[in-house]
């Protein structure tokens, strides 16, 4: 019997995610077949980026011309559950048919909305409704800031309707061509390659360093844009940052054995103090739906979040900014996402198992398909052990802490040390 109802539910499902998957294909074709983008180009021509429509005639065409063919198209390919159904004498047959019933209220829209049918938008156009954004761009489920990127972001990704999943597949979950995207320790290995990556899928990187020189890339001969920062003097970047789509925190320091008071204030300043400080004036640049929808910053924390890295204080300081992390995202106005990796070669550790170049290939590979918490290790532990370790410890700050509205930048004091004057 429980077999018998866990093939009715796959049945079930699988034909409602079979038309969602159609309906994604058939998205991403418009987008690279001029027949199909002849109809579908319609629909981009309707909204202005405050999403109401910029001619109420073109919006009703814009639903025979694209939302009605793609309506008919789901519409044939959810026969073929049906038929496999009837071939194979599963039973009960309805089952089969949801993915088709399930289309014909996206048809029933698509005809409502051309017809000028009073309040038929209100009710089955939802990411299409004006307004200000309530939400970040969310992982699975597209709502109104995800699918507002594939109109005024860019329109070679984000194709996905109601589910992110195809989008995470195919890595057009989150666009970087055109991003300005800033980097911390863009001196340091991993930084270089960071920079390097990111420019190669079409961002406009930016090199933050603590040191005087231009930062030029391998194989370049011309500098990047460089900006250089010192800790405790961050504040200075804020109008910047105010021109930063992404911002990555990825400086940081090794003390190694050392315990000393010294070695304690250092670590904290910079693995912990400086990066929140940062973090804070980067949201305080989140003022619209535009920033909501695509600003981010990176963090790395590191994978000493859970595991030992055979350097107490490193541990100790990237924990700490670990749990700050989680704690601010929570009401954070834009995506914040956690870089935890594992042990690789640089200038803190020259005896790093991965390559820097590597990690950033797979940092680059994961944020596209729009993780929020990346993980690139050598030790399985690791993709075991941190999902739990964040997931209790949002839930614990969920519980324990109230809901915060950061209205105006403010630069938190390193506790350890006083401010330079």
């Amino acid at each position: 019997m429980t077999n018998y109802w866990l093939a009715i539910a796959a049945y079930t499902i699988g034909s409602i995610l079979w038309v969602e998957v159609v309906r994604d294909i058939y998205h991403v074709l418009a987008h690279v077949w001029p027949p199909l983008y002849r109809l579908h180009g319609w629909h981009h021509r309707v909204f202005r980026p405050d999403l109401t429509a910029a001619n109420p005639e073109i919006y009703r065409q814009a639903h025979w011309y694209n939302d009605v063919p793609e309506a008919l198209v789901m519409l044939g390919f959810s026969l073929i559950p049906g038929a496999i159904a009837y071939s194979t004498d599963f039973s009960p047959q309805w089952v089969a048919w949801c993915g088709s019933i399930y289309t014909l209220t996206f048809l029933g829209g698509a005809i409502a909305r051309g017809t000028g049918l009073p309040g038929a938008e209100e009710i089955t156009d939802i990411t299409h409704r004006p307004g200000e954004f309530k939400q970040l761009p969310s992982r699975w489920f597209v709502n109104r800031t995800y699918h507002w990127r594939h109109h005024f972001d860019d329109q070679k990704a984000y194709y996905c309707g109601t589910l992110t999943f195809i989008d995470k597949i195919m890595g057009t979950a989150l666009s970087l061509k055109g991003k300005r995207i800033a980097v911390t320790g863009a001196s340091g290995t991993l930084g270089m390659a960071l920079l390097t990556h990111l420019q190669a899928r079409g961002a406009k990187v930016i090199a933050l360093t603590s040191r005087s020189q231009p930062i030029t890339l391998p194989q370049q001969d011309q500098p990047l844009e460089t900006m250089t920062w010192a800790t405790q003097q961050e504040d200075q970047l804020i109008s910047k940052l105010e021109k930063v789509d992404i911002l990555i925190l990825n400086h940081g320091i090794n003390v190694h054995s050392e315990r000393t008071p010294d070695a304690i204030e250092k670590s904290y300043e910079v693995n912990t103090f400086s990066s929140w400080r940062l973090l804070e004036l980067f949201l305080a640049t989140v003022r619209n739906n535009k920033d909501i929808a695509t600003k981010e910053v990176w963090v790395n924390t590191s994978e000493a979040e859970v595991n030992p890295a055979f350097s107490p204080l490193y541990e100790l300081s990237k924990r700490t900014l670990g749990d700050l992390v989680t704690l601010r995202r929570l009401d954070a106005p834009c995506v914040v996402r956690k870089l935890i990796l594992g042990p690789f070669r640089s200038n803190l550790n020259p005896v790093g198992v991965m390559s820097a170049d590597w990690v950033a290939r797979q940092i680059i590979n994961l944020a596209v398909r729009d993780v929020r918490n990346i993980i690139v290790t050598i030790n399985p532990w690791t993709y075991i052990t941190f999902p739990f370790k964040e997931f209790a410890v949002s839930t614990y700050f969920k519980l324990f802490t109230k809901k915060a509205r950061f209205a105006s930048p403010s630069i938190p004091q390193n506790p350890l040390t006083k401010p330079r004057g």
